[in-house]
């Protein structure tokens, strides 16, 4: 079948000039060949789109920012609904609301709020698209105090597989907004967030980097300091190499609360152990958001493994003192952000997302620029993750997770997938939206 050319919205077609660049996602493992891309610009492009795939029978993905690891922004010979322009932002400051196109990257829908002294809660690196996050669920900075992106979630307007663009929110399509809220983009194609915003400006973030011989004791305080720590406080933990090739941990905080507070808070934690480097200090939240963009640049190839660590015991910490030092990349880590507070105090079913836990979402990220060393890279994330599975919960964030299969996905949705398959019988009975973490309707 030829590429279409019927249909009124915008396309990119094999041999057009700009065709490898628009194929080309965050991942550079992933390589493939769409018929058609279709540059949409509003709800009816994209509901063409659907219906012009349904007819067709073709193969359908939906690309926001592109970021998502398994690559199912892009697909071979079908048809993307590519919606990176898509990228107006509203801002109601006295009702503390958002209202943010599909296109937008986290960067943008930051700064846009941060002119009003706001944000909602995102992720951790401002080139991910809000999309693919917040449909997933969303964990950043701010989980302690506000929770996951799914969760400040409050409307939407989505194209369902029926080419039908619909209004939802608590009082119109309730069942859809809850498959929203972390279902990972299984029950349609949202063409307009609309979030919840709090008081957001300056924070007090940065980096504690203590040599190797004192990890095993810093894992420990962290972890122990981080249980009674308040809401306002986010951590993550960042197991990797230094300039040197040697093995280095590093506890990474952002405060979100009163500067003044925030220091007495974490006086504790910075003076314990040797710290080599202490970056903590006050910092704008956008500029805090942006600051690691230069590590994951674009065109590197990645391979992730991930799950959730909820207990950390004696023998998980001997598995990561064991595991660091084999990192084959200086660009590669394995990264424990801590998942807590009012993220994980909702309730179980009260959203797709399901991981309500104090808990760390464990990260193998390995990332390369040489092809010839993909092989042995992919071996290596897969070797760690099999030292490490025996100490991880069997549940994983959808937003890390590969093409690994139904099982990872079952791990993935949990006990909310039935729910999911349900909503899926109701809104998507032929499975149409299936590039991406799939669930299947049920029945």
């Amino acid at each position: 079948m030829t590429a279409p050319t019927e249909l009124a919205v915008p396309a990119i077609r094999p041999g057009d000039p700009d065709y490898d660049e628009a194929r080309a996602v965050f991942n550079a493992m992933i390589d493939r060949r769409p018929m058609a891309i279709l540059r949409c610009r509003d709800a009816a492009d994209v509901a063409e789109g659907i219906r012009y795939a349904r007819t067709h029978d073709l193969a359908l993905s939906v690309r926001g920012g592109g970021h998502g690891v398994a690559g199912n922004a892009v697909c071979d010979g079908g048809i993307v609904l590519d919606l990176s322009r898509m990228r107006e932002v509203s801002v109601d400051p006295e009702r503390r609301l958002a209202d943010a196109g599909p296109g937008l990257l986290l960067g943008d829908l930051d700064a846009a709020t941060q002119r009003h002294g706001l944000a909602t809660p995102l992720g951790v690196m401002s080139g991910t698209g809000i999309a693919g996050l917040t449909l997933g669920g969303g964990l950043g900075w701010l989980n302690g105090v506000h929770g996951l992106a799914c969760d400040n979630l409050v409307a939407a307007e989505v194209v369902t597989a029926d080419g039908e663009i619909r209004q939802v929110g608590p009082d119109a399509h309730p069942d859809l907004l809850w498959g929203l809220r972390g279902g990972g983009g299984n029950v349609g194609v949202v063409t307009s967030f609309r979030y919840r915003l709090h008081p957001v400006s300056r924070v007090l973030a940065g980096a504690l980097t203590y040599s190797w011989s004192e990890a095993r004791a810093v894992l420990f305080e962290h972890h122990r300091f981080m249980a009674t720590a308040p809401d306002e406080l986010s951590s993550s933990l960042a197991l990797g190499l230094d300039d040197d090739g040697r093995p280095v941990v590093r506890v990474v905080v952002c405060w979100s609360g009163d500067l003044d507070e925030g220091g007495q808070v974490l006086r504790p934690l910075r003076g314990f152990g040797r710290p080599r480097e202490d970056s903590i200090g006050p910092v704008d939240f956008v500029d805090w958001q942006r600051a690691p963009d230069a590590g994951y640049p674009r065109g590197r190839r990645h391979y992730w493994k991930s799950g959730y660590l909820r207990h950390l015991t004696d023998a998980a910490v001997d598995a990561l003192l064991a595991v660091t030092p084999t990192i084959p990349t200086p660009e590669t880590g394995i990264g424990l952000q801590a998942l807590r507070g009012a993220a994980a105090r909702v309730p179980v079913g009260a959203t797709a997302f399901p991981h309500r836990a104090r808990q760390y979402d464990l990260l193998i990220l390995s990332q390369w620029s040489d092809p010839a060393r993909s092989d042995e890279i992919v071996a290596w994330a897969r070797s760690t993750f099999d030292v490490l599975r025996p100490h991880l919960e069997d549940a994983v964030y959808v937003n890390n997770l590969g093409n690994e299969g139904p099982d990872r996905v079952r791990s993935a949705f949990g006990p909310n997938q039935g729910r999911l398959a349900e909503l899926k019988r109701t809104y998507d009975p032929a499975n149409v939206f299936r590039l991406n973490q799939n669930v299947s309707p049920a029945g």
